[in-house]
């Protein structure tokens, strides 16, 4: 019986995550999950991908408040979790990721200032209020009116240890899960059986797999420590997970039906897709 093991959220896209024992699924995936991102200057976003250093900045949730803190010196922020362009203080701001403009609003100036000095660039920390509808890929959605938060592009990552062991199996230096940054992880089951999830339920709550997450040089960088070292896993799954120009791991997911999933839900998979196959070397 396949069983969801871990949950993670990301509140800051690219910073620190934290692990919870169940979560709230929400029209943009988990609840907190990356409705906060920094940008720079021109409002696009910042990722790990430029600026591997910002893996050491750790988010946890104190109430209705954001902390995050720097690992590096001790410092940190706090801000609250939630904005609104209601509020006549919260002036809309155009911010870019990937492809897509959609609006934000700044969190807060000290927290702007807090990550320019840290980072030494200018920064500002924008959230995504409830009024900004970030849409994902047409062709993946279901309705046309699913919305993601500040994540690549879809809700919800999902992954499989068994997947994780597999990829361990076949590196000198094993990796940990945090590489991959999934929202969910499930135990039990063959390696990379996620590919072909179409349809599945954790307990409850329903979703939907769109397509095989395609990865990049981000899994190469030590989320505990912020550094770059090597190119594994990228070098290894290249070898056997490259489809066409893509290297994969893990499956996007939309939401059907919303709810709460907890750790040891149960995971029942009622559909699969038929997938092209994967480049053997």
């Amino acid at each position: 019986m396949l069983k969801l093991s871990e949950i993670y959220i990301y509140p800051i896209k690219s910073l620190g995550g934290i692990r919870l024992e169940k979560a709230n699924i929400t029209t943009r995936g988990l609840e907190n999950d990356r409705r906060f991102m920094l940008v720079d200057a021109s409002g696009r976003f910042l990722t790990q991908r430029e600026h591997p250093e910002l893996a050491i900045f750790q988010t946890e949730i104190e109430g209705e408040l954001l902390k995050i803190t720097n690992k590096k010196d001790g410092s940190f922020v706090k801000v609250s979790t939630q904005y609104s362009l209601i509020d006549s203080e919260n002036h809309p701001i155009n911010v870019q990721i990937w492809d897509d403009e959609t609006n934000a609003v700044e969190a807060s100036p000290e927290a702007s200032e807090w990550f320019t000095k840290a980072l030494s660039i200018p920064t500002r920390l924008v959230y995504m209020p409830e009024e900004s509808q970030r849409k994902i890929e047409f062709n993946y959605a279901l309705t046309g009116n699913e919305i993601t938060s500040f994540s690549d592009g879809y809700p919800i990552l999902i992954a499989g240890q068994s997947s994780l062991d597999d990829l361990n199996n076949r590196l000198d230096n094993p990796v940990n899960i945090n590489r991959f940054r999934p929202n969910l992880v499930f135990k039990s089951g063959d390696p990379f059986e996620e590919d072909d999830w179409h349809e599945f339920n954790i307990g409850t709550v329903r979703f939907f797999g769109v397509k095989p997450c395609s990865r990049c040089i981000m899994t190469t960088i030590n989320q505990e420590t912020g550094e770059k070292k090597g190119k594994e896993p990228l070098l290894t799954l290249n070898k056997f997970r490259k489809a066409g120009n893509k290297i994969l791991f893990g499956q996007n997911v939309i939401v059907s039906q919303l709810g709460t999933v907890s750790v040891g839900d149960n995971v029942t998979v009622l559909s699969r897709r038929k997938l092209a196959k994967f480049q053997i070397d």
